[in-house]
């Protein structure tokens, strides 16, 4: 039997994951990293961490999986996106630090090109609201603090890449320097339409052509490794990770909906062949690209998901351990009219406000630490709520029930709460790591392990369904107070 090793380099973990020819997962491994906060509104990560941990994942995924190397047939890779790393080809060594997606230390260089009156050329380019959350910032941030990189930038000295890119060439020991659409989808330099960088994005954001990584399809050869065993692996497929989950979750068809509980919280719905462009705040972003097809999605992008309750654990010290916040949040009926709007580093759709900043509103004397735990599980479903109407008013699609994954859907008060907030069902996939399971699957089609996407095996599974107990009244009650609540945290941090 054959083996695809999934390598998932998210922004709070990395995973690895060995699944068989079936897709059943028989080895797993993950260790936390490390992200650094050195400025208010700054977010960074060590970019040789990243690979030292995806590296030892992977080797005691293999180990302690007793299959035989040799029955490795493939690597997929998946990962946190819009990440902007640099770094020297000649000695591999970043430049620095790794900015992070939720970064928002360049709101001002988007507000100037926004004057220019570029923001709706780079919508219909790229599906892409301009702010920082996207990779051409970044990049423009650092060749205007980093002395002397612009002109290395333009003699063919550094490399550009989302993480995917720099994994890859770290795993490739430098021979390749490669990403596919989907994260290529994610830097606001690619046209999504036309599938290639584009020279107009590249001179709004002045961003040399010299450092940016080759786009290949999804799935493919992206050269080979041989860190992980003795034998040299092919890496033979790449997704980011939103992509990857959607794709997990087998959202194939036009309509199928998915929502990753991750660091953020990101919302797709397929919209099929069309590259469905709108006004209300939602993205426009490549769903799978084969090189023979793309498909697209809508997407809503909610930067405080899972690290919110990180942030009640790490900040407040109120749990030890992440899951502590059901049982908390349990001990009350309800937030007690507290509300958490957690906009540390702004907010994402619908708002795309890199200025709002995170409040809590509504204490009282007799507000504990149950109520605010509660009021951070209601801040998460509360966000993606107000994503899913719009999405389904945007896609001219009624959305009649929506499939979750990731690491926090495994609290089942956050689920029951964003099945009253919906007023849908959600499906909980019994799956776990369904961002892994799509990078396998796209592994399995680089190496014709599975001839196309519906080929690849199902593994049954019956998934969890909540339903709405609350009515839609008691539900519009609730919401009005949230609404409140953003308003407030809204334009904050604007001098």
């Amino acid at each position: 039997m054959k083996h695809i090793l999934a390598l998932d380099l998210g922004t709070t973990n990395v995973r690895a994951v060995l699944f068989d020819e079936a897709m059943r997962p028989v080895s797993t491994d993950e260790m936390e990293i490390s992200v650094f906060y050195p400025k208010s509104g700054w977010v960074e990560q060590d970019p040789v961490e990243m690979i030292t941990k995806q590296l030892q994942v992977a080797k005691r995924v293999v180990d302690k999986s007793g299959v035989a190397e040799t029955s490795i047939a493939g690597i997929g890779v998946t990962n946190q996106r819009e990440t902007t790393i640099l770094w020297n080809r000649d000695t591999g060594r970043p430049i620095g630090n790794a900015i992070v997606w939720q970064d928002r230390r360049t709101a001002t260089i988007c507000e100037k090109v926004s004057k220019t009156g570029h923001a709706q050329l780079i919508y219909n380019s790229t599906g892409l609201i301009l702010d920082p959350y996207f990779s051409a910032s970044k990049i423009n941030w650092l060749m205007r603090n980093t002395p002397g990189l612009e002109e290395e930038a333009k003699a063919g000295k550094i490399a550009f890449g989302t993480v995917d890119s720099w994994l890859i060439w770290n795993l490739t020991q430098g021979k390749v320097h490669y990403t596919d659409p989907t994260n290529a989808s994610r830097t606001m330099l690619f046209n999504i339409k036309t599938l290639a960088w584009d020279d107009e994005l590249l001179n709004i954001w002045d961003v040399p052509r010299e450092i940016l990584p080759t786009v290949k399809p999804s799935t493919g050869f992206f050269g080979e490794t041989s860190l992980i065993s003795s034998k040299n692996i092919p890496i033979s497929g790449v997704m980011g990770d939103q992509q990857a989950a959607f794709f997990g979750q087998r959202c194939f068809q036009r309509g199928s909906t998915k929502c990753t509980y991750g660091t953020g919280c990101f919302t797709l719905i397929n919209t099929g062949d069309e590259a469905k462009t709108t006004s209300s705040g939602l993205l426009t972003t490549i769903a799978f690209s084969d090189g023979i097809s793309t498909e697209y999605a809508l997407e809503a992008s909610i930067f405080m998901g899972g690290s919110t309750v990180q942030w009640l654990r790490d900040g407040l010290g109120i749990i030890d351990r992440s899951e502590e916040i059901e049982e908390l949040a349990e001990k009350v009926e309800d937030a007690n009219g507290v509300v958490l709007v957690p906009a540390f580093t702004g907010l994402g759709a619908p708002h795309w406000d890199p200025h709002a900043r995170g409040i809590i509103i509504g204490l009282t004397r007799d507000t504990n630490k149950n109520h605010i735990a509660r009021s951070v599980l209601d801040a998460i479903a509360w966000q993606v709520n107000d994503v899913i109407d719009l999405m389904s008013e945007t896609a001219e699609i009624e959305i009649d029930f929506i499939r979750v994954d990731g690491g926090a859907v495994e609290n089942n008060l956050l689920m029951q709460i964003q099945a009253d907030y919906l007023q849908r069902p959600v499906y909980r996939s019994a799956h776990k790591e369904t961002t892994a399971l799509g990078a396998a699957m796209v592994s399995s089609l680089g190496i014709k392990l599975h001839k196309n996407k519906q080929e690849i095996p199902v593994i049954a599974s019956e998934p969890k369904i909540f339903k709405p107990k609350i009515t839609q009244a008691m539900k519009e009650s609730a919401q009005s107070t949230w609404y409140r609540a953003v308003k407030r945290s809204l334009s904050w941090a604007i001098d």
